[in-house]
């Protein structure tokens, strides 16, 4: 609630930056579930709600209106929470929806005192700003009669300004007058913003004598009013400083007071650390070099296995994989092309061959093609696939090492599908977005069995996704089909 307090009068002087500053500080000691804050909640979210009207953000202040509101169960403060609301519509524009809202409001306030007044004002001048030819002044003037029938200063002021406002364009020496009665008020109340708005409107509807002598008026308390606010910023500016000052002094003569402490620890700590080491030296010693061959010769094993693991990999990506591909396309073709067969054969032994070297076998090659290729491979008679986005583009800037993974993580996806989903068509989708490139997978086949054990093709699979940096998710709607989405950085 200082916080908030703090707010109010910073919003006064002008500076509702700093009051919005204050209101959050004050958001953050609540605790919106705690029944004690909800009266302080409701507050600071109508402060800031009117600081952001102030500062013409009317969608702020409306959402800030509506937070204040389900904080607060009383009927009073509701109805002038709803009001600024409506304030906010009407400087919208919008001001069927603020009518909506005045009505709402002077069905709880009833039709006396102050409050209905307030409503009144605002309904009326509303209505005449969203058609001129409304005849405003029987409402506003029915308002002006009950606030100065409650002895309502500031009530009065409104009333005033807006009478001033609607004579305007059509009677100005009635204009004047109500200028002129702001002005009084306005003086008697100290308010120095009401005092510059009577005094821009006597300069509109005075003479050009009187004009002059109110414009110099205007002018110098429009300075005067500047001035003010600036040092009205300033000093909260230096007692925000003053009491950040404060806090590190006294966080500076903590540190000073635990570093003295901690040196006084440190010295004990230092005399019987050494006796400890001249002890625990020797036994440490002989403890480390044990631990240090017990190392080394796991490490040794986990690198066996490694290469055991990587051998398995190759065969089942190379071989296995490979050769399902090679049968599959055999399986479908009707005039089976001997020297192509050959060649595929050459290249599978000439791939085995290689199969313990970690040296990349794409480069230089087109990769775009390569992919078709692959995936194509897969589509029959009775299982269609289809390819969306594999450009040349789609792969710059892709190193050859992830385009290697890339494709065993391809072939073994379609080599899945083609022993395991039954599926009848299959779509492939590549994306790129910014150093991002996505890979879309669908078919409508029976989907992966629930509680199915990951074989080796899904472990390597997965242990290639990895290499890459990139996230593998399936979508598994079993009996129904299988999305599998990949996503990986180009660099």
């Amino acid at each position: 609630m200082a916080y908030n307090n703090m707010a109010v009068i910073q919003s006064d002087a002008g500076d509702d930056f700093g009051a919005q500053e204050s209101l959050s500080l004050s958001l953050k000691f609540l605790d919106e579930k705690n029944a004690r804050d909800r009266s302080c909640l409701a507050n600071d979210y109508n402060e800031l709600g009117m600081t952001s009207f102030n500062l013409k953000n009317e969608d702020a202040a409306i959402a800030f209106y509506d937070q204040a509101i389900r904080f607060t169960d009383d009927s009073l403060r509701i109805s002038v929470i709803l009001n600024n609301k409506a304030n906010a519509y009407q400087q919208k524009k919008d001001y069927p929806y603020a009518l909506k809202l005045y009505s709402s409001v002077i069905r709880q306030t009833g039709t006396n005192g102050s409050g209905y007044a307030r409503i009144l004002t605002n309904m009326a001048t509303t209505k005449w700003l969203a058609d001129p030819r409304y005849h405003a002044a029987p409402e506003l003037l029915k308002a002006l009669n009950i606030r100065t029938r409650e002895k309502d200063l500031w009530g009065q002021n409104s009333s005033f300004a807006h009478l001033a406002d609607y004579y305007l364009p059509s009677q100005p020496d009635s204009a004047l007058f109500y200028a002129r009665a702001m002005l009084d008020v306005a003086r008697r109340l100290k308010s120095p913003d009401d005092q510059l708005e009577a005094l821009e409107k006597l300069v509109r509807v005075a003479g050009p004598a009187d004009a002059r002598q109110y414009f110099i008026r205007y002018q110098h308390l429009g300075d005067s009013v500047q001035a003010a606010r600036k040092a009205a910023k300033n000093q909260f500016a230096l007692i925000r400083y003053g009491v950040e000052k404060n806090k590190i002094d006294n966080l500076r003569l903590q540190k000073d007071n635990t570093e003295k402490k901690y040196q006084l620890f440190k010295q004990g700590v230092l005399l019987y650390s050494s006796l400890f080491l001249l002890t625990a030296g020797s036994v440490f010693a002989a403890w480390w070099y044990r631990k240090r061959k017990r190392r080394l010769e796991r490490q040794a094993q986990e690198k066996i296995r490694e290469n055991q693991l990587r051998t398995s990999k190759k065969v089942h990506d190379v071989v296995a994989n490979g050769l399902y591909r090679m049968m599959s396309e055999i399986e479908n073709q009707v005039d089976l092309d001997k020297e192509h067969l050959l060649d595929r054969i050459e290249e599978m032994y000439e791939k085995s061959r290689d199969i313990s070297y970690d040296e990349p076998w794409l480069s230089g090659q087109d990769f775009h093609t390569l992919v078709s290729a692959l995936l194509s491979s897969f589509a029959t008679d009775q299982v269609r696939v289809a390819l969306v986005g594999n450009t040349e583009a789609l792969w710059k800037a892709v190193s050859v090492t992830v385009r290697q993974e890339l494709y065993y993580i391809l072939q073994e996806l379609m080599v899945n599908m083609k022993k395991h989903s039954r599926a009848a068509n299959v779509a492939i989708l590549f994306e790129r977005h910014d150093h991002r490139i996505r890979i879309h997978y669908g078919d409508d086949g029976v989907g992966i069995p629930k509680n199915a054990p990951h074989k080796n093709g899904l472990n390597n699979t997965g242990n290639r996704i990895k290499v890459i940096r990139g996230s593998i998710i399936f979508d598994n709607n079993a009996g129904k089909g299988l999305g599998i989405q990949i996503a990986f950085p180009t660099a």
